[in-house]
């Protein structure tokens, strides 16, 4: 069977009261696979939200994370203080950190190393900008992330991370890539970790569509034979909208 993961990254918003309010009314869902739910939230509302999930199956993860355990590092935090929490999963690599705090690939490798030593699942995002969509080096682009992101670990390490096909000209814009464009970048991406890290680790692999997927074309991306789920950002704020994408995933299991 098909595995899935609908992961809402709700960024910078939400007080920790409407976060439990969320929380409350997700748990009053008919949830056909609760496991396959995670909500990506930022850090002030961690703690709140594994209370509010707990016994339930759904996961809660982090935004960012630190590559080192501890030291002088005003404002960061580091993947044994989320593992504290009880912190499942964490984005690496997000466009919105890689443009905005110049995050860079090997600090995202860095990451990866970091969440994985401390059993955490990094949810690592890759992507090209429109620029480079046009000019025909999507994939070449891709592929560059992909290798310098992913240098050092063993197939073992690999098989546990989540890729989100995330292209920055699709966020938060209204524009979707079409499921022809999301498939053949998803497969391209799933080629890429065979020929690196082996079939097994390949086929394993959960990789997600993360770009203004919304409850009007999430099925039809979501059916996509390498397409296992979506890292969703604004239509993850509200929970009729995030169940109406995570039940599209249900009705195709």
């Amino acid at each position: 069977m098909k595995k899935f993961l609908i992961a809402g990254n709700w960024k910078m918003n939400k007080s920790i009261a409407e976060a439990n309010a969320f929380a409350e009314q997700l748990k009053g869902e008919q949830i056909a696979h609760p496991e396959q739910l995670a909500i990506i939230a930022p850090f002030t509302q961690l703690q709140s939200l594994k209370n509010a999930f707990e016994g339930t199956g759904i996961k809660v993860g982090a935004q960012n994370v630190h590559f080192e355990k501890s030291g002088a590092y005003t404002g960061e935090i580091s993947a044994p203080m989320l593992k504290e929490l009880g912190v499942e999963l964490c984005v690496v690599g997000h466009s919105e950190r890689r443009e905005y705090f110049a995050e860079t690939d090997s600090t995202v490798n860095l990451k990866l190393k970091a969440l994985l030593a401390a059993g955490i699942t990094p949810i690592l995002c890759v992507g090209e900008s429109l620029e480079i969509r046009e000019a025909g080096t999507a994939m070449l682009f891709v592929s560059g992330q992909i290798s310098e992101d992913l240098d050092g670990l063993t197939p073992e390490e690999v098989a546990q991370i989540v890729i989100a096909y995330e292209p920055i000209w699709a966020i938060g814009t209204g524009k979707t890539a079409s499921p022809e464009q999301a498939e053949e970048m998803c497969g391209f991406i799933r080629g890429m970790v065979e020929g690196l890290f082996g079939t097994d680790t390949a086929e394993a692999m959960i990789i997600q569509y993360g770009g203004s997927m919304k409850p009007t074309n999430a099925h039809e991306l979501l059916a996509k034979p390498d397409i296992n789920g979506g890292l969703i950002g604004g239509a993850s704020l509200e929970v009729g909208t995030f169940m109406e994408i995570a039940k599209a995933a249900f009705e195709l299991q």
